[in-house]
């Protein structure tokens, strides 16, 4: 009787790039003032400023899926089994939820770093979104390429399996490592937004919540002098009695001379509608979003013009570019742990910001131009 070997499952080794201390007051015990990095700065931008945050999921989901090709049919049932349950993070499955929070990263940082993570045998395992408060890059020896490095406690360490860990920059500087972040720009605007968000929330509770002013002003006699003040508590008594919240509604009756105003009825507070609007334009603008897409309402009509269709359409397909290497890099690395070798292909899916009605019309002009040009022929 043939006895068959239990094979021995293989461990999924830690990512490198991964913090070594994970508990949330690391910084504290681990802070380097060496460099200066914005990161917290443009994440905070996202959380105050909700327009800056649906701007970059949107951009995100605008960029689209895609397809990895190769000439093998072997090595295509293969790649598309890896690409559709390769863990992610430990907690998601997919190339794709890696290449979202991939290209999240890189618009908000300017830079994005992630690591194949291999198995005990070294076979690549999954994929993994590097922190960016952990990652420090630097020129290699022959002073072209970059260097991968990782915090460990004080000192700063190169990354042993560089050629498993990739980076990816945003609109870079001229001879520097890192990218520029899409919320470039717009720390000046935001303060001021944000600036004027606050002031509407102060004017709103002092002139929402109305408070009054009672007054009393007692008469010439010697009388209503001397008893002015015990007059003026009876009167403040009443009149909390009556104002008294979550209580029944009483009517509020004094005698002599008695004045009721609201506090700051006079004075109106300021309209907001211009400065707040010029400050999201330009927000906008660096977004590269036409303002419907974020639930602003500037133009009589929500239709997107070919202008603005084909400017960020020019946009999204940047993005793409970017994140082609990275993926095929990513594929012929889980390939060649298969023992195949065979060229590949990055397909994108079509982008489509048009109308189906002038989509349809298009193919008919297209449509219209064939036969025309078969005619000729």
């Amino acid at each position: 009787m043939a006895k068959f070997r239990r094979k021995a499952r293989r461990e999924i080794e830690a990512p490198v790039t991964a913090p070594e201390n994970r508990h949330p007051f690391t910084p504290l015990q681990n802070y380097v003032p060496l460099t200066s990095s914005c990161s917290k700065l443009w994440y905070a931008l996202r959380e105050a400023i909700p327009v800056v945050d649906a701007a970059i999921y949107k951009t995100v989901r605008l960029t689209g899926g895609y397809s990895v090709r190769c000439s093998d049919e072997a090595a295509q049932k293969a790649l598309d089994e890896i690409l559709m349950n390769v863990p992610v993070g430990g907690n998601r499955r997919g190339i794709w939820a890696f290449t979202e929070s991939y290209l999240e990263q890189l618009l908000t940082l300017g830079t994005a770093v992630g690591e194949i993570v291999t198995d005990s045998d070294g076979d690549p395992a999954g994929l993994y979104n590097a922190p960016p408060d952990n990652i420090e890059l630097s020129r290699a020896e022959n002073g072209f390429d970059i260097d991968i490095n990782v915090r460990k406690g004080a000192e700063t360490v190169k990354v042993p399996c560089g050629d498993l860990c990739f980076i990816s920059v945003l609109n870079p500087d001229p001879g520097a490592l890192c990218g520029n972040s899409m919320l470039k720009g717009l720390p000046f605007v935001s303060n001021i937004l944000l600036k004027i968000y606050e002031s509407i929330g102060v004017n709103w509770e002092r002139a929402g919540n109305i408070r009054f002013a009672v007054t009393y002003n007692p008469k010439n006699d010697a009388l209503d002098r001397a008893y002015a003040r015990d007059r003026a508590e009876q009167i403040a008594d009443e009149w909390s009695r009556a104002m008294k919240p979550g209580g029944e509604i009483r009517d509020f009756v004094a005698v002599g001379d008695v004045q009721i105003k609201v506090i700051g009825a006079d004075s109106q507070i300021p309209d907001c509608e211009v400065p707040v609007r010029q400050m999201l334009e330009q927000i906008v603008a660096k977004t590269g979003l036409p303002p419907f897409m974020l639930g602003l309402s500037w133009s009589s009509t929500e239709r997107m013009s070919s202008q603005q269709a084909d400017a960020l359409t020019s946009e999204l397909e940047s993005y793409r570019r970017i994140l082609t290497p990275v993926i095929l890099k990513i594929c012929s690395a889980f390939l060649g742990a298969k023992g195949y070798s065979c060229p590949l292909e990055v397909e994108w899916d079509e982008i489509t910001l048009q109308d189906e009605l002038d989509r349809s019309r298009a193919m008919l002009y297209r449509a219209q131009a064939n036969k025309l040009e078969k005619e000729n022929k």
